[in-house]
């Protein structure tokens, strides 16, 4: 099982950090190997992802989520177990840190070998990075980080 906890401080302030967040249909904008998502219901998505040449479709359940806090879910696919959290702490007005805990126990030889070189800890960092960009982007096509 892979623990990896990594953070990332974005220029936009804590609603639209959070607020952006809960847009789950937007996470192939900015998370590796996301090809989409779709909510099911208020507390469940539907995921189709390709990694590593591995596709895979599995539904998540919101498992907790506190307004301006933080967002857990759990995945439910019944072969790789999945269990994030993303929290959200105000800097001052206009920043956030944003901080993702993702444990993962892979399924099946492929994703134990993506696991053993690193790949989740280098696609936790690269997805906070593009999050970092794609919100700070949009805040700023809005005129604002409003």
């Amino acid at each position: 099982m892979s623990m990896v906890k990594e953070s990332v401080d974005v220029a936009v302030p804590l609603h639209a950090a959070y607020n952006q967040w809960t847009l789950a249909e937007e996470f192939p904008r900015f998370m590796e190997g996301v090809d989409s998502v779709s909510r099911l219901d208020s507390r469940h998505n539907h995921w189709q992802t390709s990694i590593d040449g591995i596709t895979r479709e599995f539904d998540t359940e919101i498992v907790d989520q506190e307004p301006e806090e933080l967002i857990a879910w759990r995945g439910m696919d019944g072969e790789a177990e999945r269990k994030e959290v993303v929290t959200f702490r105000r800097l001052d007005p206009g920043h956030t840190r944003v901080t993702l805990a993702v444990d993962l126990r892979p399924a099946g030889p492929g994703e134990k070998a993506a696991d053993v070189r690193g790949e989740v800890d280098r696609r936790v960092k690269g997805d906070l990075r593009r999050f970092k960009e794609y919100v700070e982007e949009r805040a700023r096509g809005r005129g604002g980080a409003g």
